[in-house]
């Protein structure tokens, strides 16, 4: 699991978040066999959590999106292209929120998807 991953990005319905962007912060979860890097302790044998990083890190960075629903659907399906996992979960927060005079503590989405 790799948890509070921070990226700036400019995703939501609004002009103001496709313009000014703001903050996201994404958790992973991966479900996979660590049989032999358990005994081996070789990283060449596990899911190194660099490229988690990097994956997801693109995509919040990358070309803009309107829903938090797509961004958690799209890390986990290149998650899943990518790495040796049987099943990911991914959650997408937006920390601040403004809603119509005030600013939320948050909101997040949390997919989960397995290999098909």
């Amino acid at each position: 699991m790799v948890e509070g991953m921070l990226f700036f990005g400019k995703h939501g319905v609004s002009a103001e978040e496709k313009v000014l962007g703001q903050q996201f912060e994404v958790d992973v979860e991966l479900k996979a066999d660590l049989t032999a890097p358990r005994s081996s302790d070789n990283l060449d044998e596990t899911i190194d959590y660099r490229h988690i990083h990097s994956i997801a890190k693109a995509i919040i960075e990358g070309p803009s999106r309107n829903l938090l629903e797509r961004l958690a659907g799209d890390i986990a399906t290149q998650l899943l292209a990518k790495l040796p996992a049987d099943a990911v979960r991914v959650k997408v927060r937006k920390p601040l929120l403004p809603l119509g005079g005030g600013v939320s503590k948050g909101v997040a989405v949390e997919v989960y998807q397995p290999r098909a």
